[in-house]
């Protein structure tokens, strides 16, 4: 009897061939590639002997000949092509199903190149590891996208060349064995560029004076005589004071700031104007693998490089959707998957009566993809996965999750209140003092986040205020008066220059 062939699949990763596998059953073998399995030559001894004798071999790109890239199999993947082509003679099908993204797309066809199958070829892809998706996508496979490959390829060619050829000159005018590239080039000038606005930065000060009340909020001084006070806002990227607020603003000193403190000791403020006004603030759209990058650095304290570490191996046990994206967009599976979380967690008033769609900030190939969810038809709550999960996979699927659940939820409302002070020096001068807040009037998607310190939210248009009237007294403990130094522009961290 003739043995019954199976079907290979070929994905990048043994953890994902593994997970894989055991949804598509006997039928099937599952293997990894381990990453790409061709490259340019990295070494001399990676040339072939035929192409030694042309001089762009070195590089592995033919300039003249439209930019020809010289493919070698990596020597550490030999043993796996044999092993995949030894396991394609065992098979009636073929099915690349690595990821689809540039890379995913230049990893199959570069299989295509070296396996030469016989047998029919399918492009397999999925945006989540799970039983439904991947049950689903072996049975809609499609042709491999040559734009995704020409693509990858193109950004695999300029790396070489901007490497090989820049690299040579730092290295006779800067110092050895640093390297230049199409990407690190870029940051490093953005770096310098920083680095130059902070030396050229010369700092200014000025004073201002605070009234610190019995009623749990401070007033900052506003103006003198009608005058106002100089803020940060008066002062150019170069610390200096802006030509045009020069003859309109006062720049208190120290010893004007102390005596103003003075003359208005034990004096209360009088209520002169209060000003209200309605203000909304809308959820923030899910992920991309940049905004995640950034909200990770910025709450978790994380690097880039640890973030999608993390989102890999969430992705691979089928918790996440694909984590290389750059599209905002929710399937219309996920957007009721979100709206009915958050439904059921938080209330039918905390979702708007129709779907919230967003629009990316780029148009490119790889928003084929949704933005970064939780995968599945329904979404499991940090809570119900924690058993399952490390501190850290924890930690980032918290943040996805929220993210994506209250990009589906309402608006928080807010009522913003500005309310000016009257006082009055020993000399008659008038003072004017101001108090900014907010009081959530509906807290919306802001439900959601009720459990984390955000530290924007220390900001003073954001201090609740007590209820005051027009002409009311106030008591003030303290007149403090302290200085201000205009900052240069921060260095960049990684979230920022990602």
């Amino acid at each position: 009897m003739a043995k019954k062939l199976k079907k290979l699949v070929i994905v990048e990763s043994p953890a994902k061939a593994r997970k894989i596998g055991g949804y598509l059953g006997d039928d099937y073998i599952v293997e990894a590639s381990i990453g790409h399995i061709r490259d340019l030559p990295q070494r001399a001894a990676d040339i072939p002997k035929e192409y030694k004798k042309f001089p762009w071999s070195r590089e592995g790109v033919d300039i003249e000949n439209d930019f020809a890239p010289l493919y070698v199999i990596s020597p550490d993947k030999k043993q796996k092509v044999q092993e995949l082509k030894d396991l394609l003679k065992e098979s009636d099908e073929l099915i690349l199903a690595t990821d689809e993204d540039r890379e995913g797309e230049a990893i199959a066809w570069h299989l295509m190149e070296i396996l030469h199958p016989k047998v029919p070829v399918k492009r397999m892809v999925f945006n989540e590891i799970t039983k439904e998706a991947i049950l689903k996508a072996v049975d809609e496979t499609r042709d491999i996208d040559q734009r995704l490959v020409d693509a990858q390829e193109t950004r695999r060619v300029l790396d070489r060349l901007f490497g090989y050829r820049l690299s040579p000159v730092l290295w006779k005018k800067v110092m050895p064995r640093i390297s230049a590239g199409r990407v690190q080039s870029v940051a490093t000038r953005l770096i310098v560029e920083r680095e130059r606005e902070r030396m050229a930065f010369i700092a200014s000060t000025w004073w201002d004076l605070t009234a610190l009340t019995d009623q749990n909020f401070n007033a900052r001084l506003i103006s003198v005589n009608r005058k106002r006070l100089a803020t940060t806002n008066d002062f150019d990227s170069n610390g200096a004071l802006k030509e045009k607020s020069a003859n309109q603003i006062l720049l208190l000193d120290e010893a004007q700031a102390s005596h103003l403190a003075t003359s208005v000791k034990n004096e209360k403020l009088t209520v002169k104007s209060i000003e209200e006004s309605p203000r909304t603030e809308r959820p923030k759209p899910p992920f991309t693998t940049s905004t995640m990058q950034q909200d990770a650095g910025s709450r978790l304290g994380w690097g880039a490089q640890l973030t999608m570490r993390i989102a890999q191996s969430l992705y691979e046990g089928g918790y996440i959707t694909y984590m290389r994206t750059d599209s905002v967009n929710l399937s219309e599976t996920a957007i009721k998957a979100a709206r009915s979380s958050a439904k059921s967690l938080y209330g039918a008033d905390h979702i708007p009566d129709s779907p919230r769609f967003y629009e990316g900030k780029t148009k490119n190939a790889q928003e084929a993809h949704e933005a970064i969810r939780p995968a599945g038809d329904s979404f499991k709550t940090p809570g119900e996965l924690a058993p399952e999960l490390t501190r850290d996979q924890l930690a980032l699927y918290d943040l996805i999750w929220k993210r994506t659940v209250v990009s589906q939820m309402s608006d928080a409302k807010k009522r913003q209140a500005r309310v000016d002070f009257d006082v009055k020096t020993k000399e008659g001068k008038d003072l004017v003092f101001r108090a900014n807040g907010s009081v959530v009037t509906f807290p919306g998607f802001l439900a959601a986040y009720e459990d984390v310190t955000d530290e924007k939210n220390e900001d003073e248009t954001d201090k609740r205020l007590p209820s005051m009237q027009e002409g009311q007294k106030i008591n003030v403990t303290e007149y403090k008066f302290e200085s201000h130094e205009t900052k240069p522009p921060a260095r960049y961290t990684e979230p920022t220059l990602v």
